[in-house]
């Protein structure tokens, strides 16, 4: 039973993250911070991308959780909660460099799933990278996907409302 109160703050920690990923992909990298973001959005050879700044910054809220977790570090003032948002927003970050960064970027491994929940996300995160700039889009979360058709039908609104351009292969 001492376990179960640090796992769902870990678990609700991690939950509470893709809104994080959501709204700071939305509102910020395609906002006021598109200059770190953009070359994510643009084809290039490089090992690394500005935008990988991002993870910087999760590590930072991670560790600023553990920090302030730790009695050692605040000299016993301590708020023990912290430790385990910290273990929640570091899960998240890992989760989120297998699955965006690993497959559906392909820059740690080669796997294109060919069905099931894999799919759905690779297929999600495809049709994000469909617009050209930083202005429209869909699925801006990285977790959970939203079905593909649906975010078809919401590229196709965009274009004809003139919110967003798509790539010629967007197929909305």
């Amino acid at each position: 039973m001492d376990i179960l109160i640090p796992a769902l703050i870990v678990l609700a920690a991690m939950v509470a993250m893709e809104w994080v990923a959501w709204a700071s992909h939305k509102y910020i990298m395609h906002g006021w911070g598109w200059g770190w973001h953009r070359d994510h959005h643009e084809p290039h050879d490089k090992l690394l991308e500005k935008n990988d700044l991002y993870a910087i910054v999760g590590a930072v809220m991670s560790i600023s959780m553990f920090a302030i977790g730790s009695p050692l570090v605040l000299g016993g003032a301590a708020w023990w909660p912290a430790t385990w948002i910290g273990l929640g927003i570091l899960g998240y970050g890992i989760i989120y460099t297998l699955v965006h960064d690993g497959l559906v970027h392909q820059r740690y491994f080669r796997w294109v799933p060919k069905s099931g929940y894999a799919r759905r996300l690779v297929q999600a995160h495809k049709l994000h990278h469909a617009t050209i700039g930083r202005e429209g889009g869909v699925s801006f979360g990285f977790v959970f996907a939203r079905d593909p058709a649906a975010l078809k039908a919401e590229l196709k609104r965009q274009r004809e409302a003139g919110i967003a351009k798509l790539r010629d292969s967007a197929g909305a």
